[in-house]
């Protein structure tokens, strides 16, 4: 990771929301962390926690509902309908008799105020991304290597259509970048003429890796990539990026659920649980100190090759209503020592402070 620790991405209160009839389905409630530039950043959690809805809100692929994504700084996604539902509810509020006039007016102004400034940074963005093709610095890397390839286009077409649509129309340029890339990531050049379907799920795999980075970008999202491989290919894979993050310079934010993985190839790791971070910390401190139940409960579930040691595993089960009491307080996101976060009220952050100490003695 890079020592001079520049924030590449910054991920501030991020919500997303999707309507179910007249109720909102929350798949991410206030995620926020930061990723150094040059780091792997492991987000990981059982399935339909958020992780891969946390990825593709940050690409834009969703209107985020509330918070903002910073890319070297400037703001690229702001949620607008979060300040447009605390309008509303300051309006129902005035009806009710629970707040005054005044209050209402101040809500409403101050939201206002925010939905502008949001949809100014917008149009900057896109001014931006129109001149400098700023959106050719975040590729994804997509979970099923299958759904992700058009089956009617040629390796090369898939590879170099990012290319084409930068406005490169030098096909000699295209045709060596696509080759390059190719032998890259394990692939020889015949294969630029073939289609998706005459590929093995890792090939196919090693083809969405190349599109991504053909566009020379600097931050990759890695939505589970590993996932529908066997087990051989998914070492393959993992050490490919590996090497590419080691040569190109790559930061990159690796989603998945298996906890073993994310520790063999992350600096920092966040565990999400039901679309809230619950704990972050570097991928050493958070094997040899988890403090949150449910961190707890996933690393318990880690399998290991000794027959010995498999016999004698207890898995530890997470239940949020016994494992937790927030009726006199809430939990927040809390830093136990310099880096790692757990998401807690006092008295566990005091029980969780206690107990590092009495380790580090």
């Amino acid at each position: 990771m890079a020592e001079n620790k520049e924030v590449l991405l910054k991920v501030d209160h991020l919500q997303q929301y999707f309507r179910l009839g007249k109720r909102d389905l929350k798949a991410v409630d206030g995620v926020s962390f930061d990723i150094y530039k040059g780091e792997v950043f492991g987000l990981v959690g059982e399935s339909g926690c958020g992780k891969t809805t946390t990825g593709r809100s940050i690409i834009r692929l969703y209107d985020i509902t509330g918070g903002s994504v910073y890319y070297k700084g400037e703001r690229i996604c702001a949620g607008i309908r979060s300040y447009q539902d605390a309008i509303k509810q300051a309006r129902k509020d005035l009806k009710e008799g629970k707040i005054s006039k005044e209050e209402c007016e101040e809500i409403v102004a101050k939201n206002r105020v925010e939905i502008k400034a949001a949809r100014a940074d917008h149009k900057k963005w896109s001014r931006k991304n129109k001149d400098n093709k700023l959106i050719n610095e975040i590729q994804m890397i997509f979970q099923d290597p299958i759904a992700s390839l058009d089956p009617r286009m040629t390796v090369r077409d898939i590879i170099a259509e990012g290319l084409i649509i930068r406005g490169i129309k030098d096909k000699e340029y295209i045709d060596q970048q696509v080759y390059k890339m190719l032998e890259m990531v394990g692939l020889v050049q015949e294969h630029a003429s073939r289609y998706p379907h005459e590929f093995s799920g890792g090939q196919r795999q090693r083809i969405g890796i190349a599109r991504a980075v053909i566009m020379n970008p600097e931050l990759i999202i890695a939505d589970e990539p590993i996932s529908a491989l066997d087990v051989s290919i998914q070492a393959q894979v993992i050490n490919l990026l590996n090497d590419l993050s080691e040569k190109m310079g790559l930061t990159i934010l690796f989603i998945a659920h298996d906890l073993a993985v994310v520790k063999y190839f992350s600096h920092r790791i966040a565990v999400m649980y039901f679309g809230k971070i619950v704990e972050l910390g570097t991928s050493d401190e958070l094997f040899a100190h988890p403090f949150h139940p449910y961190t707890r409960s996933l690393l318990s579930a880690i399998p290991l090759p000794d027959p010995i040691t498999e016999k004698n595993r207890k898995r530890v089960t997470y239940n949020p209503i016994l494992d937790h009491d927030y009726s006199v307080e809430g939990p927040s996101m809390r830093e136990i020592y310099p880096g790692h976060f757990v998401y807690c009220n006092t008295e566990e952050f005091n029980k969780y402070r206690a107990e590092y100490e009495g380790k580090a003695e």
